[in-house]
């Protein structure tokens, strides 16, 4: 169990966790029946409680995208790199883009957007608030940035992959569709920020040398 987790990214586990649930609820017949709803839209055949759950998880993540959209900014005010500074601005921009994509999906469920405090992400910016304080005048400081950032990527790299494979299972196609652009772009930004990581690691042992 541990090696097959150690080879999937935080989207694989997220979808594998939320198949499991889906295919427990699903073996059930007599809970399948129970739990069935139409509302009039995509997926005919739809767990209530999951449907409900998909629809708290996009409400946590609404939240959470409209924190970053005040934290991203004190990031690239901190940054030292310029190239840094311009990828937490440019991810400010996807960020924008991901709160409007996410009221799309509200829309397609025939939902209006909701928001749920999202203590995952309210945790993770507090975090980088206080590693910025402490490595204020350290020549780290950016390397600190790179890892809170990161930090939030994953975070929510993980969530839409278990959203999408919620979408996945109860039909919502139009959702789906929508969660998985999120999903590529956070993934992209991930192995962006890596990058620079890996460019500052090497900069810093050149000049060391």
């Amino acid at each position: 169990m541990f090696r097959l987790t150690a080879l999937l990214d935080f989207s694989d586990v997220g979808t594998l966790l939320a198949r499991g649930k889906v295919q427990t609820l699903f073996r059930n017949p007599d809970l399948m029946k129970t739990n069935r709803k139409n509302a009039g839209y995509e997926g005919e055949h739809m767990d209530s409680e999951l449907h409900e759950l998909f629809l708290d998880e996009l409400a946590d993540m609404y939240q959470g995208e409209h924190q970053l959209t005040k934290a991203l900014p004190k990031l690239a005010k901190a940054a030292e790199s310029d190239e840094l500074k311009r990828a937490f601005q440019s991810h400010l921009e996807e960020t924008e883009n991901h709160i409007s994509r996410l009221e799309q999906v509200f829309a397609s469920l025939n939902e209006k957007p909701k928001s749920k405090k999202c203590r995952g992400m309210q945790g993770i910016i507090e975090e980088s608030e206080e590693m910025m304080k402490e490595q204020k005048d350290s020549t780290a400081l950016d390397a600190t940035l790179i890892s809170s950032a990161q930090k939030a990527e994953h975070y929510e790299i993980a969530s839409y992959g278990t959203l999408a494979a919620w979408a996945e299972q109860m039909g919502h196609e139009d959702a789906l569709r929508l969660l998985k652009e999120t999903l590529s772009e956070e993934k992209a930004s991930d192995e962006k920020l890596s990058e620079l990581a890996l460019y500052r690691a090497n900069l810093k042992a050149e000049q060391t040398l």
